[in-house]
């Protein structure tokens, strides 16, 4: 039974818009014992909280002993979203994430957030996106160059080696080896798996048992750990100097400036609790913040690589994955899109001054990115009594939003459930209301890298289709598949060769074995 909450701010939409000055609070429909929601939350998570709106504009959801606040109306979220310090990143899937990530920008605590993102704020200047961009560029070209016509490909794995190609020559100026990434991205999977059901089904003990699925999910952590401590080790014994991502971070400080020198800095002295993979982890709250104006530690190198690394291979490369799902649906927006990438390019591959004249692709992804954020659903707990949607929430209370349910909400976007990248045309993105639509979260805590994501994905997507149809090969349904991030899973699809704006036959190279 929903509850009435006096608000500061009214609900613009949605069950409050019928009582001015106020909001529903509820609890969600349909718990059972000991594991309240957790099994229908694991089952059909996006099913599941997208029929909560119905139920209010503040649902508490019950996972197992903890309860779970979800926010479903844009106000609210902006409220959590533009209030770091009350709400500060934490909850299940940010605690399980930092057995991954550490405490990188993605999911350190707001107490260092400030350093963080003042060290890590030179590799993202404008200056500095123009210079990544000649480098995914070229890469991007490489990468579709070694497509066959008639080959069919899964695109979402096509896409995870494009963006890994990408993300590690603008990180460390050169891509991993083959082998290499394709483990780092195996390895990505199984982890980013086990945030999931950690977070979702937050039973500790139980994690720490050998199970088969506990051990694949420590050997993957370990694993990871090891390559980012050698790829940082190698890159501070060397003598050779570097002008890509990786150097800019190493040489950054926290005056804004670089360092002095960029030997080696020790680990943080104090003793944290170790992970599962055995690999020792800084605790978000007591975690020492080092004095201004110092270089990065090592600590703090690998926790910043390995968020760079899972936020610019996974989440990039599911938008485009995605993206060649819907414009093989669409025919009609594929026409489109081939229309603007061959009047803009004239056979040529995309270089970054193409970007200002390639709307109507930014558009598509945007769409895409709309209909299946990657970031689907995340968490903030609060650090002190507050109150949200006039209902009274003491410290320590985790609250949860998911940019897939609000990106489907129907006042903010008719027919939600259809893609149309004209909703981003200038006329009409403005009546999007604030908040409403939210890929790269909002606030201080927004993503540091969404204007690289955005300048890589427009940048590929031209690159494909202006040479490439992708079809798949037979009808079938795609059925978004959670993790702790939304992907559509295995997407066959077959390369088509496209014709040249003039009419000819586009250049192909004799199809081969792969």
């Amino acid at each position: 039974m929903g509850i009435r909450g006096q608000a500061d701010v009214r609900a613009p939409h949605g069950p409050a818009a019928a009582a001015p000055g106020t909001w529903v609070v509820s609890t969600a429909p349909g718990g059972v014992p000991l594991l309240g929601h957790a099994l229908r939350l694991w089952r059909r998570p996006l099913e599941f909280l997208a029929s909560m709106p119905a139920h209010g504009d503040l649902v508490a959801i019950r996972l197992g002993p903890q309860r779970v606040w979800l926010a479903c109306d844009p106000a609210l979220v902006q409220q959590i979203l533009m209030d770091p310090r009350t709400y500060d990143k934490g909850g299940p899937l940010y605690d399980t994430m930092r057995m991954v990530l550490g405490n990188g920008l993605v999911t350190c605590p707001q107490n260092v957030h400030r350093r963080q993102r003042r060290l890590a704020q030179p590799c993202f200047r404008p200056s500095r996106i123009a210079d990544y961009a000649a480098v995914m560029s070229a890469e991007i070209s490489a990468a579709v160059e070694e497509w066959r016509p008639g080959r069919e490909l899964d695109v979402t794995d096509a896409m995870m080696d494009l963006s890994a190609r990408v993300t590690t020559g603008v990180l460390m100026s050169t891509s991993l080896a083959p082998g290499l990434a394709a483990e780092v991205r195996a390895c990505l999977a199984t982890a980013m798996r086990g945030v999931l059901l950690r977070a979702v089904v937050p039973l500790g003990p139980l994690y720490k048992l050998p199970t088969p699925g506990n051990r694949r999910f420590d050997r993957a952590l370990s694993r990871l750990h090891h390559i980012i401590d050698q790829i940082i080790a190698q890159r501070r014994a060397g003598p050779a100097e570097h002008d890509d991502l990786l150097a800019t971070l190493l040489e950054a400080t926290d005056d804004g400036g670089t360092a002095a020198g960029n030997g080696p800095a020790p680990y943080g002295a104090s003793a944290p609790d170790a992970c599962p993979a055995g690999r020792p982890t800084p605790s978000p709250t007591t975690r020492e913040v080092p004095h201004d104006q110092e270089p990065l530690t090592d600590q703090e190198a690998h926790d910043q690589l390995m968020t760079f690394l899972v936020a610019g291979i996974e989440t990039t490369a599911l938008a485009l994955a995605w993206t060649f799902h819907l414009l093989a649906a669409h025919p009609e927006e594929e026409r489109r899109l081939h229309a603007e990438v061959d009047t803009v390019l004239a056979g040529r591959p995309p270089v970054p001054a193409d970007l200002p004249r390639l709307a109507h692709a930014r558009r598509v992804v945007t769409e895409a990115l709309r209909m299946y954020p990657p970031g689907w659903a995340l968490t903030r707990v609060t650090t002190t009594e507050t109150t949200l949607a006039g209902h009274r929430l003491a410290p320590g209370s985790t609250v949860l939003y998911s940019a897939y349910v609000l990106h489907q909400d129907p006042v903010a976007f008719p027919d939600p459930q259809r893609f149309d990248p004209d909703r981003w045309l200038p006329e009409r993105a403005g009546s999007v209301p604030s908040g409403a639509m939210l890929p790269f979260a909002a606030g201080n805590r927004k993503c540091i890298g969404d204007h690289f994501a955005m300048t890589e994905a427009v940048l590929a997507l031209a690159a494909i289709a202006a040479r490439w149809r992708l079809r798949p090969p037979a009808a079938r349904t795609v059925r978004p598949v959670p993790a702790a991030v939304l992907s559509p899973g295995p997407l066959p699809m077959v390369c088509e060769l496209r014709g040249r704006p003039d009419g000819g036959a586009a250049q192909a190279v004799p199809s081969q074995a792969p």
